[in-house]
């Protein structure tokens, strides 16, 4: 605790100088956006680390950290963006969806270089695109989006139903239900300040004049996720109209360990008879399911304070409980004859949750601890990471 105190008070002096505050503007971004929108409940008596919280800082990208000093999120981001502005790298709308998609880009090319026509005619496009759960390929490479803007659509992803009114107060900072060009970039700006995105045309207009209401950024956040989930599908279905249960295992177990995957494999080799298949609609209901994982796990800790395996009964009813919606029998039946070890018909509801975890994050281990303190001890560790990337670049004693 000390330490971080320390720590926030060298940021503070640091930034309150004239010089280095001008020396670190390009670095400061929307700091905490991706946290904050994923975060949930936030608390205004903590003033201090909220002030500090509205100056995190990151690397200038052009000159990139060596990959032991870099976020996993950061080096993903690095790997898939493809495009160079302004000695800065950003991402197309393309690049996003398969840094979620797939797990490595074998690049051929070097980054695109752009100039300033490039990003206008960009610009223009995207503030002419309308609202569809079809946007990001309708972009493809014509667009860019920056690191900040990445990890809040990363946590767009993993948000349930109940999350998009939080994150949109929390992007609301004057409370007047509408989000402007300003509050999105969450620091003081003008129109000339920083690099408009593709992301910010279609929200503000290319003028950045525009109003950003709430049904407009649901209708994102339930797109976006739309979008991804069929591309998933289609993904690990080959392009068909069903998924065959092991596609649906490959799908759940891609981001686990390979020693425990081989136990689970042999599960489904054992309990399951080929040619049974998942429909894209039961798909999405698990999707929906998997985005509310922690009202879930505390379901499932009321159902159960006994912390022994679950049967498919309490399995059905925490589940419905934390979505309020039912998964189709053939996907619960999948799930358990997977998850099921030893054949009880119960699986281990912390083993299952550790692989619904890995799925969710997609390989990238920054999910928020659960509870208000697990979140602030990570939101520390997030601050005090990305202060260190800025601050190594600038010279400063810290």
């Amino acid at each position: 605790m000390a330490s971080w105190v320390k720590v926030t008070g060298v940021l503070r002096n640091f930034l309150t100088r004239t010089s280095s505050y001008r020396t670190l503007r390009r670095a400061l971004g929307t700091g905490i956006l991706g946290s904050l929108a994923g975060g949930g409940l936030i608390y205004y008596h903590h003033e201090s680390l909220k002030r500090l919280l509205r100056f995190t800082v990151y690397a200038d990208e052009e000159k990139v950290l060596p990959t032991s000093q870099q976020s996993a999120r950061r080096m993903r981001f690095n790997q898939f963006a493809s495009l160079i502005y302004d000695e800065d790298i950003y991402m197309t709308p393309r690049d996003f969806l398969f840094s979620v998609m797939l797990d490595n880009v074998d690049r051929k090319l070097q980054k695109r270089a752009l100039n300033k026509k490039d990003v206008d005619k960009m610009l223009d496009f995207a503030s002419r695109a309308q609202a569809s759960n079809n946007l990001f390929r309708h972009f493809g490479d014509e667009g860019l989006l920056s690191y900040i803007e990445y990890l809040f659509l990363l946590t767009i992803l993993t948000k349930p139903d109940t999350g998009f009114h939080i994150a949109f107060k929390m992007l609301d900072i004057d409370g007047n239900e509408q989000v402007d060009r300003k509050e999105f970039m969450k620091k003081p700006t003008t129109e000339r300040d920083g690099v408009s995105t593709t992301l910010q045309a279609f929200f503000f207009g290319k003028s950045g004049v525009n109003k950003l209401q709430y049904k407009e950024f649901c209708r994102f956040m339930e797109d976006l996720q739309a979008e991804v989930q069929e591309m998933e599908f289609l993904q690990f279905s080959k392009g068909m109209d069903t998924m065959r249960r092991e596609d649906f295992a490959e799908w759940l177990l891609h981001y686990t360990n390979e020693e425990a995957n081989e136990a689970y494999w042999e599960n489904l080799r054992k309990r399951i008879p080929t040619g049974q298949s998942i429909t894209f609609d039961e798909f999405k209901e698990f999707c929906l399911f998997a985005n509310n994982l922690e009202d879930f796990a505390f379901s499932v800790k009321m159902i159960n304070e006994a912390n022994q395996p679950i049967g498919m009964v309490q399995f059905k009813r925490a589940v419905k409980i934390a979505t309020g919606h039912d998964l189709s029998e053939n996907v619960l039946d999948t799930v358990f004859k997977i998850f099921d070890l030893d054949g009880d018909n119960c699986l281990s509801h912390k083993e299952f949750l550790g692989v619904m975890e890995d799925r969710v994050l997609r390989g990238l281990k920054v999910q928020p601890q659960r509870g208000l303190t697990g979140y602030w001890k990570c939101v520390k560790r997030e601050t005090l990471k990305g202060a260190q990337e800025a601050l190594r670049e600038t010279g400063s004693p810290f």
